[in-house]
């Protein structure tokens, strides 16, 4: 069953929306080579400090798996204070 990710990424002021700037490329790379990554997405929005965020994974054990990942990396250390809203679905 697939798991699919959509929300935003939402920054306070242009110091937050900096530190996305600085880590995404980064994130990103490091996401889309996980096992069980489908697809992988975040762009900046109209709004220069909203990014939105769609991903999908192969399944709710890659999610997981990114996650962890995720909450101990640069990313997740640099972003913690950042807003996240966010919904899943699987399908």
């Amino acid at each position: 069953m697939t798991l699919h990710l959509t929300g935003r990424l939402i920054c306070r002021d242009e110091a937050e929306a900096g530190i996305v700037r600085a880590h995404l490329a980064e994130h990103v790379r490091l996401t889309r080579d996980e096992p069980g990554c489908i697809s992988f997405e975040v762009a900046q929005d109209d709004d220069p400090l909203v990014w939105t965020v769609t991903e999908a994974f192969a399944d709710r054990t890659a999610f997981e798996a990114h996650q962890a990942r995720t909450r101990g990396s640069v990313w997740g250390t640099a972003t913690t204070g950042i807003q996240r809203d966010f919904s899943i679905r699987e399908d």
